[in-house]
């Protein structure tokens, strides 16, 4: 069984999940909602979704025919504690410690 610090930030590796956690901040969304601005399938935005879901960072549920997406933001307390005892970090900027982690672990994509 994974960490659990390890599933969320698993999960926040990716900035299509990043981005719909964005776009949860403002309010619940339908699936269908969720996928509209990603030129991706369905299927695969139900991907990110699921990584998400079981990350805790969101949850869904379905309500008449349609699935709704909800920020569960709690999730990324553990994951913001411990970025936070590395001073140089606050405030968190995901994709700011991402550059940073690339570039320590020598990925040439950074």
């Amino acid at each position: 069984m994974a960490d659990p610090l390890d599933t969320v930030f698993s999960a926040l590796a990716d900035p299509t999940r990043r981005a719909i956690l964005t776009m949860l901040l403002e309010d619940d969304m339908a699936v269908t909602d969720v996928a509209e601005p990603f030129e991706m399938s369905l299927a695969a935005i139900s991907k990110h979704l699921t990584i998400l879901t079981r990350a805790g960072l969101i949850q869904q549920e379905k309500r008449g025919r349609v699935k709704w997406c909800k920020l569960q933001p709690d999730a990324m307390r553990a994951a913001s504690v411990w970025m936070q005892g590395f001073g140089q970090f606050e405030p968190v900027n995901l994709d700011a410690f991402e550059r940073f982690l690339a570039a320590e672990l020598g990925d040439p994509q950074a």
